[in-house]
């Protein structure tokens, strides 16, 4: 499927994101429990094959990796390999972060940011050679303000020769100053011509600081991807705040479609991801479809956010488990 056409279907996707499946350790909540012990290469290379099958069967489209995600790509090109007839998805990944965890829970670092121009050669290179034309949509991962992907001239017109070939290119963002990232990746030019036409940023009940940013981005054109809807976990079962429990319990629903539910009714929403680990957690994600929250659910579920600067603090805390 061509990612045009993706970006253009409303009402907004439910993707999903492999950056829990993709390697043994990462910051969710609740990882002993869906992982258990086992989290060896082909016991994640098998949860990631389930979850993709159940995923597609219940019509998901667009599936989410990264360098950084461990064997994510590898996982991910080995599913497409083995079910040549599935030519109706988009296949998206991300550049500027190297694993370094060496399949350990314990690393003193898991992964390493550099966004580089070297970086990307040599990461492009590497995701071309698992993903081959598959790969439909490449994103600098996490860009923030002070990111060199922002003014690096040499970066843009490499990216730019991607493009031209049809490759679409986009950018994520993370931390408390994700709206002055976009904005400023809205400026992004190459020949006068706009650089990126997607943008993937956290968004959730917790963290709703990039929404103004992400509908000018919306409004620019670029298709936006939302990212850790859940928080890490924080808005699931038994984590989830009070408010969110009563408006579930109001609903009929599980806290984690109701939290996803409130990212779907955004008008400048075009994919949100689920981070699934198990395929009971995706089915549970997809009923947020279902969901249909009134004035007063939404203006108690408003109350659930914090400073920004709060909540990055609060991530920066998660162990990788």
């Amino acid at each position: 499927m061509p990612f045009a056409r993706l970006a253009a279907a409303t009402p907004a996707h439910i993707g999903l994101g492999l950056a829990a499946i993709g390697r043994p350790g990462y910051i969710n909540l609740g990882r002993d429990n869906d992982l258990g012990d086992n989290r060896s290469v082909e016991s994640l290379r098998t949860r990631t094959h389930q979850l993709l099958d159940a995923a597609y069967a219940q019509g998901v489209r667009y599936f989410d990796a990264a360098r950084s995600y461990g064997r994510s790509e590898e996982f991910l090109a080995d599913w497409l390999t083995a079910r040549p007839d599935v030519d109706d998805i988009v296949v998206g990944s991300k550049w500027g972060y190297t694993y370094t965890a060496d399949w350990t829970t314990d690393a003193e670092k898991h992964e390493v940011k550099d966004h580089s121009a070297a970086t990307y050669e040599r990461q492009r290179a590497e995701s071309a050679e698992l993903l081959g034309d598959r790969l439909d949509l490449y994103q600098i991962h996490s860009v923030t303000p002070d990111s060199p992907a922002l003014t690096d001239k040499d970066l843009h017109v490499r990216l730019a020769e991607a493009a031209a070939e049809g490759l679409t290119i986009g950018f994520s963002t993370s931390g408390p100053a994700q709206a002055d990232a976009i904005r400023a990746a809205l400026a992004v030019t190459v020949d006068g011509e706009p650089l990126f036409r997607t943008v993937q940023s956290t968004y959730n009940a917790l963290e709703r600081s990039a929404g103004p940013a992400l509908a000018e981005a919306h409004g620019a054109g670029l298709t936006v991807i939302i990212k850790e809807g859940m928080a890490n976990g924080r808005l699931a079962e038994p984590y989830a705040p009070d408010a969110l429990k009563t408006v579930a319990t109001e609903t009929s629903l599980s806290t984690d479609a109701v939290a996803l539910a409130l990212i779907l009714r955004e008008p400048w929403a075009g994919v949100v991801l689920s981070g699934a680990a198990t395929t009971a957690q995706l089915a549970s994600n997809l009923h947020a479809a279902a969901a249909d929250l009134d004035e007063d659910q939404l203006s108690r579920l408003a109350t659930l956010t914090e400073d920004p600067r709060a909540y990055w603090e609060h991530r920066g805390r998660l162990p990788w488990h």
